[in-house]
């Protein structure tokens, strides 16, 4: 079994897991983001194996609009992943969310329609899978148990609404997000989270809010403000991933591992 790490440089220091070697991936879609590399942590008496690839590229290079996407999944998919956990800095539009909070997501509203390669079916095969639930039920429970026993609060629900990017969004626009029911907005988790069910891999979501959105502060918003916030919340995400990754059991209870069944036409 291994398991993926989506995110930015550093989460692959995670205390217990070593790197045992990088890999790149050549796919069909072109090149991923980066080498994934790919370690051991101990987990109760045995190992796992886990997947880390950074999502911009190291140093981070790639704007959101720019990232490969299904490179990214299908590389993981290839080196047998069957699992994913994917981490991103949001703005929180949701008023009672402050900058710091850890947000385990279980919707999302995809405005970058049309912008991005979101399918791998594409050409021969005419699929559409259900995507009533975009995030794992079966790790979503398992990481609101994680938190739990390392004592780390968490919102355990909250919809992500992904914009294209690069820019920051308007006041009016964070406006009519907050007013469709959106409570953070980024530029990542689609079409990541969508192409992870299309070749039934478990995703789970974990936003940190790094600031507050367009509108909802006199503050100008600034990327300092997005990486120093992400800095100061990389030991609490650490400690989150470590205790999902040793409860992360080998079977699969979940609908995702049969995403495709009764989807194609």
């Amino acid at each position: 079994m291994r398991i993926g790490l989506i995110g930015g440089s550093g989460l692959y220091e995670i205390e217990g897991l070593e790197i045992t070697k990088e890999v790149f991936i050549s796919t069909p879609y072109g090149d991923p983001s980066s080498v994934y590399k790919i370690g051991t942590i101990s987990a109760k008496e045995d190992e796992k194996q886990i997947v880390f690839l950074p999502r911009h590229g190291i140093p981070h290079s790639i704007p959101p609009h720019r990232v490969n996407y299904r490179a990214n999944i299908w590389g993981f998919k290839s080196l047998g992943v069957d699992r994913i956990i994917a981490v991103n800095a949001v703005g929180g539009i949701n008023k009672d969310l402050s900058a710091g909070d850890i947000v385990l997501l279980d919707q999302i509203i995809d405005m970058t329609y049309g912008a991005r390669e979101s399918t791998f079916y594409d050409k021969d095969r005419v699929i559409h899978i259900d995507f009533t639930n975009p995030y794992c039920p079966e790790m979503r429970d398992l990481i609101i148990k994680a938190s739990q026993n390392i004592g780390l609060p968490i919102k355990t629900v909250g919809t992500y609404i992904c914009v294209n990017g690069p820019r920051l969004e308007t006041a009016k626009e964070i406006q009519f997000f907050s007013m469709i029911g959106a409570d953070v907005v980024g530029m990542t988790a689609m079409p990541e989270a969508s192409l992870a069910r299309e070749l039934e891999i478990c995703i789970s979501g974990i936003s940190v809010v790094t600031n507050y959105a367009a509108g909802t502060s006199e503050k100008k918003l600034t990327t300092t403000e997005v990486v120093e916030t992400m800095k100061n919340s990389t030991d609490r995400i650490k400690s989150l991933i470590k205790e999902i990754i040793m409860h992360v059991p080998i079977a699969r209870a979940c609908q995702c591992k049969d995403a495709l069944k009764d989807a194609e036409l």
